[in-house]
């Protein structure tokens, strides 16, 4: 029989949220590119958590528009609730969630995939990672793909978004399923090829909760969760107006002390204390028996009740994640107010898969063995939808530059959430899955969910994702914002009566004097919006540009604060290492540190520094050794 054998540009391996971004990006970019799904009906799948976005997570949905990416838009055409998250507290953890219908969400994203120029779907399963040595360099460069049914797709960059599949099997007590998630067909063969090219592979576990039935649950017994009254959309695209609709409620209700008295009679028969699951689970998501067994004090966890769809009864059962037998999770489930004759159409289930260290990788996504082989989402070691688009649409967009020979796109942690995210990825130890959390941005009151268009849009233009019309808007909006905060510094406002009944209104201590809007502006119980009637001569603004000259007056301070931050780190960052940079003749590392950093090879000293074992002393010998390198040059 002969050979098969096709010529892409690209080729991407995995249609779930980070194989989505990266295909899309390097088609609308002119690549001819396929993508690989074992099914083209799991293309965009929620195997868990039936929502997009929330704390932090949010930040990434919102970046990942700014520069060019899909999911903002996805999410604003088939949420059923939105609400932003931590509105009681400061704009930096401000972030937006929405409930998605997930059948919609995936079939909005298959139609947008289906009608992109220079994009193929295949429904194929990977098995092989095809490579050559470079004649000169001697490295290995990627030059396609293999499937199992032995046909070959040549190409110049391979972007790898697994996801939970490679070497797959679903934990549900005794039984053990050797499937992918919602018992899709696992992917078993590409692991061994990466292993037979030297790449290092973890083993890694998730698990998702069971869904109930709606019309066996008693919602009089649980507190109604709404959504916002006014719907703020992800994608800075979107209109504001289409989006305001008629939304769907969750519900909260709690775990009780005979939930904990279930699981703990129990816990021989889970496979994560059974010692069944060899892989890692993620910290920052436990399942209800690690919470349970690790917050013994706690005497109730939340559940949310959660719709996974306009069109179906499915419930998820939210914080409640289990790998224990169907027979336990019967008893534990019903024990919960409101779930007392709760009927379960999926059983709860952990899955383990194998993925890779991402140390192995270069900023941009690249195997640093392997040139034109890059690699995202949850195969990186990370866990969430939203992470694993992030990284899917940098690793595509990368894989599109190494093509034409431009520059690939690295982001700084001062400067996206992404950046940070992918800096953590690349550059610490990860030895469970990695979860963004707002707490990991060291410059958080920079990087805003509403400022994210102003960071960012410019990146997606240069690499051509962004049009010139949106692009233009964006200096437009800059400009605006500026003229108005110059503006407001120079109004004064005097200690009339329609002022002094304002301050009062607010509660605001009245004037002796006269002040201007700035400084008013500045105080806690007043805001640039609220200051509105007694400031005549204001110009209409878009409420997106109103927004930011409120922030930006009202946190003056410490923006500037971290802004000086920031130059300082990005000197660190501009200290650019050598590739073939010799640590060996740095003769006052220590040792370990010198281990790491050839482990690691850093771009630059920030990078450098951020390497857990190496120490500000060897950051200092370090440059020391460089500024010696550069004088000797120079001689």
């Amino acid at each position: 029989m002969p050979a098969i054998e096709e010529t892409y540009d690209v080729c991407v391996v995995g249609a779930g949220h980070a194989g989505c971004e990266a295909a899309l990006a390097c088609a609308r970019l002119g690549f001819e590119t396929i993508i690989f799904t074992v099914s083209v009906d799991s293309i965009a799948l929620m195997p868990c958590n039936p929502n997009i976005g929330g704390s932090s997570k949010g930040h990434l949905v919102r970046e990942i528009d700014a520069l060019g990416g899909e999911m903002g838009k996805n999410i604003d055409k088939t949420f059923i609730q939105s609400k932003m998250l931590n509105k009681s507290k400061g704009p930096a953890v401000h972030s937006l969630r929405a409930q998605a219908d997930k059948a919609a969400y995936s079939m909005e994203m298959r139609k947008t995939l289906q009608n992109t120029e220079h994009l193929t779907i295949r429904q194929a399963e990977v098995s092989e990672i095809i490579t050559k040595n470079d004649e000169v360099s001697g490295e290995q460069v990627i030059i396609g793909v293999k499937t199992c049914s032995g046909r070959t797709y040549y190409c110049k960059s391979v972007v790898l978004c697994t996801g939970t599949y490679l070497c797959a099997r679903c934990l549900c007590g005794e039984m053990i399923t050797h499937t992918g998630p919602n018992g899709l067909q696992a992917a078993n063969y590409l692991t061994d090829s990466l292993k037979e090219h030297g790449v290092e592979v973890f083993r890694f576990k998730t698990g998702t909760p069971a869904r109930i039935d709606k019309r066996s649950i008693d919602f009089t017994k649980m507190q109604e969760q709404f959504g916002d009254e006014r719907v703020v959309p992800f994608s800075f695209t979107t209109n504001p107006e289409d989006v305001q609709i008629e939304q769907v409620s969750c519900w909260l209700t709690y775990t009780n002390e005979k939930t904990h008295e279930v699981i703990r009679e129990n816990l021989d028969r889970s496979p994560i204390y059974a010692g069944v699951i060899e892989g890692t689970g993620p910290r920052y998501c436990p399942s209800i028996e690690d919470k349970v067994v690790k917050f013994a004090d706690k005497d109730r966890h939340q559940v949310f009740i959660e719709p996974e769809g306009i069109n179906t009864n499915e419930m998820y059962v939210g914080g409640m994640s289990s790998s224990l037998p169907e027979d336990v999770q019967y008893q534990m489930y019903r024990s919960v107010p409101g779930l007392e004759n709760a009927d379960i159409v999926r059983n709860a289930y952990a899955i383990e898969y194998d993925c890779i260290n991402p140390n192995q990788l270069l900023p941009t996504l690249e195997f640093k063995k392997i040139k034109g082989l890059f690699s995202g989402g949850q195969f990186n070691g990370s866990s969430g939808y939203e992470e694993a688009a992030a990284q899917g649409l940098i690793a595509g967009i990368n894989a599109a530059m190494s093509i034409s020979d431009k520059k690939q796109l690295v982001l700084k942690r001062s400067e996206s959430y992404i950046g940070v995210l992918i800096d953590d990825l690349v550059t610490k130890e990860n030895h469970e899955p990695y979860r963004m959390m707002t707490s990991r941005a060291e410059y958080r009151l920079l990087l805003r969910q509403d400022n994210a268009d102003l960071r960012l849009t410019k990146y997606g233009y240069e690499a051509g994702l962004i049009s010139e019309e949106r692009y233009q808007w964006i200096l437009k909006k800059e400009k605006l914002i500026s003229q108005e905060i110059s503006r407001v510094e120079h109004v004064n406002v005097g200690a009339n009566k329609e002022v002094q009944s304002l301050l009062e209104q607010y509660g605001s201590v009245p004037l002796n004097t006269g002040t201007t809007l700035t400084e008013l502006i500045r105080r806690p119980e007043l805001s640039y919006e609220v200051l509105a009637p007694i400031d005549k001569e204001r110009p209409e603004l878009p409420a997106d540009v109103a927004e930011q000259v409120s922030i930006n007056i009202k946190y003056d301070g410490y923006i500037k604060r971290q802004m000086k931050q920031v130059e300082h780190f990005k000197k660190l960052e501009e200290k650019k290492i050598p590739e073939d940079f010799n640590y060996d003749e740095v003769d006052s590392l220590r040792i370990e540190a010198r281990q790491k950093l050839k482990l690691y090879r850093p771009i630059s000293i920030g990078q450098a520094s951020r390497i857990s074992g190496v120490s500000p002393a060897d950051i200092s010998m370090l440059l020391v050794h460089m500024e010696q390198m550069k004088y000797q040059k120079k001689s």
